[in-house]
């Protein structure tokens, strides 16, 4: 697709979401509201192949920091839906609730089924049956020997900003004593 000029004036020829300058190209957000210029993005390549990719890097990511502030609809419009992809990573919940977006805004970054939750999904309940989120704190209710270490996590322990195990309900992981482990939700009780 041929990069309008308007569209390389508008991002100052750099990729609108972490400000690449090589390997750009427009992107048109799918399930858009509008067309042409206002539901298009100068992306580079990196953000494209990995916006529609399973697996993404998180850390690149970060750079939604800054770009979900962008005055530009489209770009608020993307960043609500990278950040409702990267959800299970924790960090991106504390970027949404910041987040607002106007009505309309919102049910057209809504329009692509980011943030919706899927009936297939791995739901990880503590063992009061209360659903963990990526970004929770919980508390250890027994002491835990940790696999492959003499380390023992406490009972009472507060293990705070969990991330989720995509495919398996029992696990989440959390920091401990500075040392990231597995933790089987049924001996944690959500804060």
């Amino acid at each position: 697709m041929r990069i309008d000029k308007s569209l390389l004036n508008r991002a100052h020829e750099k990729c609108e979401c972490c400000s690449a300058t090589e390997n750009l190209a427009a992107y048109e957000l799918p399930a858009s509201a509008t067309s042409g210029l206002e539901a298009q993005l100068l992306l580079c390549e990196k953000c494209i192949s990995e916006a529609e990719a399973e697996e993404r890097d998180q850390n690149h990511w970060r750079c939604l920091n800054d770009s979900m502030w962008s005055e530009v609809p489209a770009m608020q419009v993307f960043a609500w839906r990278m950040l409702q992809r990267l959800k299970p990573y924790g960090w991106p919940s504390d970027l949404l609730e910041q987040m607002y977006l106007e009505e309309d805004l919102l049910s057209w970054a809504a329009a692509a089924g980011d943030g919706e939750e899927k009936p297939d999904a791995v739901i990880h309940r503590d063992v009061n049956g209360v659903v963990l989120e990526a970004g929770d704190s919980v508390v250890l209710i027994k002491d835990l020997k940790v696999k492959g270490s003499s380390m023992v996590a406490k009972q009472g322990t507060a293990v705070r900003r969990i991330s989720l195990d995509r495919e398996n309900a029992q696990y989440i992981e959390g920091k401990v004593a500075g040392q990231t482990i597995v933790i089987i939700t049924e001996y944690v009780k959500k804060l």
